[in-house]
Protein backbone atom coordinates (compact mmCIF):
# COMPACT_ATOMS: atom_id res chain seq x y z
CA UNK A 1 0.00 0.00 0.00
CA UNK A 2 1.33 3.51 -1.01
CA UNK A 3 2.70 4.83 2.08
CA UNK A 4 0.10 8.35 1.74
CA UNK A 5 -2.57 5.97 1.79
CA UNK A 6 -1.96 4.93 5.60
CA UNK A 7 -2.89 7.62 7.25
CA UNK A 8 -6.43 7.34 6.50
CA UNK A 9 -6.86 3.91 5.90
CA UNK A 10 -5.79 3.54 9.33
CA UNK A 11 -8.55 6.18 10.50
CA UNK A 12 -11.43 4.51 8.28
CA UNK A 13 -10.53 1.77 9.84
CA UNK A 14 -10.20 2.16 13.87
CA UNK A 15 -12.91 4.14 13.99
CA UNK A 16 -15.16 1.03 13.38
CA UNK A 17 -13.96 -0.04 16.93
CA UNK A 18 -16.60 2.01 18.17
CA UNK A 19 -19.48 0.75 15.41
CA UNK A 20 -18.50 -2.95 16.80
CA UNK A 21 -18.71 -1.96 20.20
CA UNK A 22 -21.95 -1.15 19.92
CA UNK A 23 -23.20 -4.06 18.20
CA UNK A 24 -21.29 -6.10 20.43
CA UNK A 25 -22.25 -4.57 23.81
CA UNK A 26 -25.95 -6.18 24.07
CA UNK A 27 -24.59 -9.79 23.19
CA UNK A 28 -21.41 -10.46 24.82
CA UNK A 29 -19.08 -9.50 28.13
CA UNK A 30 -16.55 -7.03 27.38
CA UNK A 31 -13.55 -8.92 28.50
CA UNK A 32 -14.65 -11.91 27.47
CA UNK A 33 -15.69 -10.92 23.40
CA UNK A 34 -11.91 -8.99 24.17
CA UNK A 35 -10.53 -12.47 24.78
CA UNK A 36 -12.17 -13.89 21.45
CA UNK A 37 -10.85 -11.39 19.59
CA UNK A 38 -7.44 -11.63 20.76
CA UNK A 39 -7.61 -15.67 20.36
CA UNK A 40 -8.74 -14.82 17.10
CA UNK A 41 -5.91 -13.10 15.99
CA UNK A 42 -3.55 -15.03 17.37
CA UNK A 43 -4.88 -18.37 15.66
CA UNK A 44 -4.56 -16.48 12.45
CA UNK A 45 -1.15 -14.51 12.18
CA UNK A 46 0.86 -17.26 13.98
CA UNK A 47 0.50 -19.84 11.05
CA UNK A 48 0.88 -16.58 8.54
CA UNK A 49 3.78 -15.49 10.31
CA UNK A 50 5.53 -19.52 9.88
CA UNK A 51 4.05 -19.59 6.51
CA UNK A 52 6.24 -16.45 5.11
CA UNK A 53 9.15 -17.36 7.30
CA UNK A 54 9.02 -14.13 9.30
CA UNK A 55 12.12 -13.75 12.40
CA UNK A 56 10.89 -14.57 15.56
CA UNK A 57 12.86 -12.67 18.30
CA UNK A 58 16.17 -14.08 19.13
CA UNK A 59 16.38 -13.85 22.45
CA UNK A 60 14.27 -13.52 25.72
CA UNK A 61 14.23 -10.17 25.96
CA UNK A 62 12.54 -9.29 22.38
CA UNK A 63 10.10 -12.04 23.45
CA UNK A 64 9.15 -10.16 26.46
CA UNK A 65 9.26 -6.47 24.91
CA UNK A 66 6.91 -8.04 22.09
CA UNK A 67 4.46 -9.30 25.29
CA UNK A 68 4.47 -6.47 27.46
CA UNK A 69 3.83 -4.38 24.23
CA UNK A 70 0.41 -6.58 23.23
CA UNK A 71 -0.43 -6.15 27.19
CA UNK A 72 -0.29 -2.38 27.14
CA UNK A 73 -1.48 -1.84 23.98
CA UNK A 74 -4.64 -4.35 23.31
CA UNK A 75 -4.72 -5.87 27.00
CA UNK A 76 -5.29 -2.53 29.14
CA UNK A 77 -5.85 0.24 26.57
CA UNK A 78 -8.83 -2.20 25.21
CA UNK A 79 -9.95 -3.96 28.12
CA UNK A 80 -9.72 -0.71 30.12
CA UNK A 81 -11.96 1.05 27.29
CA UNK A 82 -14.51 -1.30 26.52
CA UNK A 83 -15.08 -1.87 30.79
CA UNK A 84 -15.49 1.47 30.86
CA UNK A 85 -18.03 2.18 28.59
CA UNK A 86 -19.97 -1.14 29.80
CA UNK A 87 -20.26 -0.02 33.32
CA UNK A 88 -21.71 3.47 32.31
CA UNK A 89 -18.92 5.54 31.27
CA UNK A 90 -20.72 7.69 28.00
CA UNK A 91 -19.13 7.20 24.80
CA UNK A 92 -18.43 10.90 24.30
CA UNK A 93 -16.49 11.03 27.77
CA UNK A 94 -14.44 8.04 26.38
CA UNK A 95 -13.52 9.32 22.88
CA UNK A 96 -12.80 12.77 24.74
CA UNK A 97 -10.65 11.23 27.54
CA UNK A 98 -8.87 8.95 24.41
CA UNK A 99 -7.99 12.48 22.46
CA UNK A 100 -5.91 12.88 25.40
CA UNK A 101 -3.23 10.55 23.49
CA UNK A 102 -1.80 12.52 21.23
CA UNK A 103 -0.91 15.23 23.73
CA UNK A 104 0.51 12.85 26.26
CA UNK A 105 2.97 11.25 23.65
CA UNK A 106 3.67 14.48 22.28
CA UNK A 107 4.81 15.66 25.91
CA UNK A 108 7.22 12.33 26.27
CA UNK A 109 8.11 11.51 22.76
CA UNK A 110 10.69 14.98 23.44
CA UNK A 111 12.60 13.25 26.30
CA UNK A 112 12.17 9.86 25.18
CA UNK A 113 12.61 9.19 21.88
CA UNK A 114 13.90 13.37 20.84
CA UNK A 115 11.15 13.85 19.08
CA UNK A 116 11.40 17.58 18.64
CA UNK A 117 8.05 19.57 18.24
CA UNK A 118 8.25 23.03 16.97
CA UNK A 119 5.14 25.84 17.77
CA UNK A 120 3.05 24.72 14.38
CA UNK A 121 2.64 21.36 15.51
CA UNK A 122 1.92 22.30 19.47
CA UNK A 123 -0.77 24.41 17.57
CA UNK A 124 -1.92 21.69 15.38
CA UNK A 125 -1.74 19.32 18.78
CA UNK A 126 -4.10 21.74 20.26
CA UNK A 127 -6.99 22.40 17.53
CA UNK A 128 -7.16 18.75 17.24
CA UNK A 129 -8.07 17.89 20.83
CA UNK A 130 -10.24 21.37 20.34
CA UNK A 131 -11.91 19.55 17.27
CA UNK A 132 -12.60 16.48 19.07
CA UNK A 133 -13.87 18.29 21.75
CA UNK A 134 -16.81 20.07 19.89
CA UNK A 135 -17.19 16.81 17.94
CA UNK A 136 -18.24 14.97 21.21
CA UNK A 137 -20.06 18.23 22.91
CA UNK A 138 -23.73 17.53 21.53
CA UNK A 139 -23.03 14.04 23.13
CA UNK A 140 -21.64 15.05 26.35
CA UNK A 141 -24.82 17.65 26.69
CA UNK A 142 -27.25 14.85 27.41
CA UNK A 143 -25.36 13.02 30.05
CA UNK A 144 -26.55 13.91 33.55
CA UNK A 145 -23.85 13.00 36.54
CA UNK A 146 -20.31 12.56 34.55
CA UNK A 147 -18.79 13.10 37.72
CA UNK A 148 -20.98 9.77 39.21
CA UNK A 149 -18.35 7.96 36.42
CA UNK A 150 -14.81 8.46 38.89
CA UNK A 151 -14.16 4.69 38.86
CA UNK A 152 -14.76 3.78 34.39
CA UNK A 153 -13.68 7.79 34.06
CA UNK A 154 -10.24 6.64 35.92
CA UNK A 155 -9.97 2.73 34.08
CA UNK A 156 -10.43 5.25 31.19
CA UNK A 157 -7.45 7.18 31.39
CA UNK A 158 -5.21 4.60 33.35
CA UNK A 159 -6.32 2.74 29.23
CA UNK A 160 -5.18 5.91 27.51
CA UNK A 161 -1.67 6.13 29.72
CA UNK A 162 -1.27 2.72 28.48
CA UNK A 163 -2.07 3.15 25.29
CA UNK A 164 0.77 6.00 25.47
CA UNK A 165 3.33 4.03 26.96
CA UNK A 166 2.82 0.87 24.23
CA UNK A 167 3.83 3.51 21.44
CA UNK A 168 6.38 4.87 23.05
CA UNK A 169 7.62 1.36 23.82
CA UNK A 170 7.06 -0.06 20.43
CA UNK A 171 9.00 2.88 19.11
CA UNK A 172 11.63 2.37 20.94
CA UNK A 173 12.58 -1.40 22.16
CA UNK A 174 10.61 -2.85 19.03
CA UNK A 175 11.99 -0.70 16.00
CA UNK A 176 13.89 -3.28 14.33
CA UNK A 177 11.28 -6.55 14.84
CA UNK A 178 9.57 -8.30 12.57
CA UNK A 179 5.82 -7.11 12.70
CA UNK A 180 4.67 -10.33 10.96
CA UNK A 181 5.68 -12.04 14.75
CA UNK A 182 5.68 -8.82 16.83
CA UNK A 183 1.42 -8.84 16.31
CA UNK A 184 0.91 -12.30 16.99
CA UNK A 185 2.54 -12.09 20.59
CA UNK A 186 1.09 -8.87 21.65
CA UNK A 187 -2.25 -10.62 20.84
CA UNK A 188 -0.45 -13.36 23.01
CA UNK A 189 0.71 -10.90 25.63
CA UNK A 190 -2.93 -9.08 26.09
CA UNK A 191 -4.64 -12.79 26.22
CA UNK A 192 -2.23 -13.96 29.01
CA UNK A 193 -3.84 -10.89 30.93
CA UNK A 194 -7.36 -10.02 29.78
CA UNK A 195 -8.46 -13.86 30.09
CA UNK A 196 -7.87 -14.32 34.16
CA UNK A 197 -9.59 -11.22 34.47
CA UNK A 198 -12.73 -12.11 32.18
CA UNK A 199 -13.03 -15.21 34.76
CA UNK A 200 -13.01 -13.50 37.76
CA UNK A 201 -15.19 -10.29 37.22
CA UNK A 202 -17.18 -11.92 34.26
CA UNK A 203 -19.77 -14.03 33.97
CA UNK A 204 -18.23 -14.75 30.53
CA UNK A 205 -21.65 -14.22 28.35
CA UNK A 206 -21.53 -14.78 24.54
CA UNK A 207 -25.02 -14.56 22.77
CA UNK A 208 -23.72 -16.65 20.08
CA UNK A 209 -26.33 -13.81 17.47
CA UNK A 210 -26.15 -13.03 13.79
CA UNK A 211 -24.78 -9.26 15.44
CA UNK A 212 -22.04 -11.02 17.84
CA UNK A 213 -20.60 -13.10 15.18
CA UNK A 214 -19.66 -10.56 12.10
CA UNK A 215 -18.60 -8.21 15.06
CA UNK A 216 -16.31 -10.78 16.15
CA UNK A 217 -15.85 -11.55 12.34
CA UNK A 218 -14.62 -7.95 11.81
CA UNK A 219 -12.84 -6.24 14.99
CA UNK A 220 -10.53 -9.68 14.29
CA UNK A 221 -9.51 -9.46 11.03
CA UNK A 222 -10.40 -5.89 10.10
CA UNK A 223 -9.29 -4.06 13.27
CA UNK A 224 -6.65 -6.52 14.93
CA UNK A 225 -4.99 -7.34 12.36
CA UNK A 226 -5.14 -4.88 9.48
CA UNK A 227 -5.43 -1.77 11.31
CA UNK A 228 -3.14 -3.14 14.20
CA UNK A 229 -0.48 -4.03 11.54
CA UNK A 230 -1.03 -0.29 9.72
CA UNK A 231 -0.81 1.25 12.94
CA UNK A 232 2.90 -0.58 13.87
CA UNK A 233 4.09 0.00 9.91
CA UNK A 234 3.51 3.48 10.48
CA UNK A 235 5.08 3.82 13.94
CA UNK A 236 8.06 2.12 12.55
CA UNK A 237 8.58 4.43 9.69
CA UNK A 238 7.96 7.31 11.37
CA UNK A 239 7.49 10.27 14.48
CA UNK A 240 4.87 8.77 17.30
CA UNK A 241 3.65 12.08 18.04
CA UNK A 242 2.58 12.31 14.23
CA UNK A 243 0.62 8.84 14.19
CA UNK A 244 -0.73 9.93 17.65
CA UNK A 245 -2.30 12.83 16.13
CA UNK A 246 -4.10 10.72 13.92
CA UNK A 247 -6.31 9.52 16.60
CA UNK A 248 -7.91 13.13 16.73
CA UNK A 249 -9.34 11.44 13.36
CA UNK A 250 -11.15 8.80 15.30
CA UNK A 251 -14.05 10.09 16.52
CA UNK A 252 -15.06 12.69 13.62
CA UNK A 253 -15.01 9.54 11.49
CA UNK A 254 -17.24 7.57 13.85
CA UNK A 255 -19.58 10.22 14.63
CA UNK A 256 -19.78 10.47 10.49
CA UNK A 257 -19.66 6.13 10.44
CA UNK A 258 -23.27 6.43 13.24
CA UNK A 259 -24.77 9.00 10.94
CA UNK A 260 -24.21 7.45 7.90
CA UNK A 261 -25.46 3.56 10.11
CA UNK A 262 -27.51 4.21 13.25
CA UNK A 263 -29.43 7.85 11.67
CA UNK A 264 -27.48 9.63 14.64
CA UNK A 265 -27.21 13.78 14.06
CA UNK A 266 -25.00 15.99 13.02
CA UNK A 267 -24.67 19.39 14.48
CA UNK A 268 -23.16 22.57 12.55
CA UNK A 269 -20.58 22.82 15.66
CA UNK A 270 -19.76 18.83 14.95
CA UNK A 271 -19.30 19.67 11.27
CA UNK A 272 -16.65 22.47 12.44
CA UNK A 273 -15.58 20.43 15.07
CA UNK A 274 -14.45 17.59 12.48
CA UNK A 275 -12.64 20.61 10.32
CA UNK A 276 -11.03 21.76 13.43
CA UNK A 277 -9.92 17.99 13.95
CA UNK A 278 -8.35 17.95 10.10
CA UNK A 279 -6.75 21.25 10.31
CA UNK A 280 -5.44 20.05 13.77
CA UNK A 281 -3.91 16.88 12.04
CA UNK A 282 -2.43 18.66 9.35
CA UNK A 283 -0.22 20.65 11.36
CA UNK A 284 0.85 18.33 13.62
CA UNK A 285 1.91 16.00 10.58
CA UNK A 286 4.64 19.13 9.24
CA UNK A 287 7.95 17.61 9.21
CA UNK A 288 10.26 18.73 11.99
CA UNK A 289 14.47 18.09 11.64
CA UNK A 290 15.05 15.56 14.63
CA UNK A 291 17.04 16.99 17.33
CA UNK A 292 20.61 14.81 18.31
CA UNK A 293 18.45 12.81 21.22
CA UNK A 294 16.53 11.77 18.09
CA UNK A 295 19.06 10.40 16.49
CA UNK A 296 20.50 8.60 18.77
CA UNK A 297 17.03 7.35 20.20
CA UNK A 298 15.16 6.05 16.85
CA UNK A 299 17.53 3.67 15.24
CA UNK A 300 17.23 3.17 11.55
CA UNK A 301 15.15 0.56 9.80
CA UNK A 302 17.06 -2.07 8.39
CA UNK A 303 18.65 -0.93 4.92
CA UNK A 304 18.13 2.74 4.73
CA UNK A 305 20.53 5.07 5.12
CA UNK A 306 21.59 6.65 8.61
CA UNK A 307 22.78 9.56 6.60
CA UNK A 308 19.72 10.44 4.66
CA UNK A 309 16.52 11.64 5.88
CA UNK A 310 13.40 8.93 5.26
CA UNK A 311 10.45 9.55 3.73
CA UNK A 312 8.21 9.40 6.59
CA UNK A 313 4.24 8.83 6.50
CA UNK A 314 2.15 11.61 8.49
Amino acid sequence: MPAVLLPPVFVLIWSTGFIVAKYAAPHADPLTFLCLRYLGALVLLTPIAFALRAEWPKDRAGWAAALVNGVLLHGVYLGGVWWAIAHGLPAGVSALIAALQPLLTALAAGPLLGERLGPIRWCGIVLGFAGVAAVVAPKLAGVAGVATFGGPIAVNVAAVVALTAATLHQKRTLGDADLRTVAPLQYLGALVVTAPAAFLIEDMRVDWTLETLFALLWSVVVVSIVAVMLMLVMIKRGEVSRVAALIYLVPPTAALQAYALFDETLTPVQIGGMALAAMGVALAARGTAPSAEGCIAAKPLPGEDAAKPSHRPA
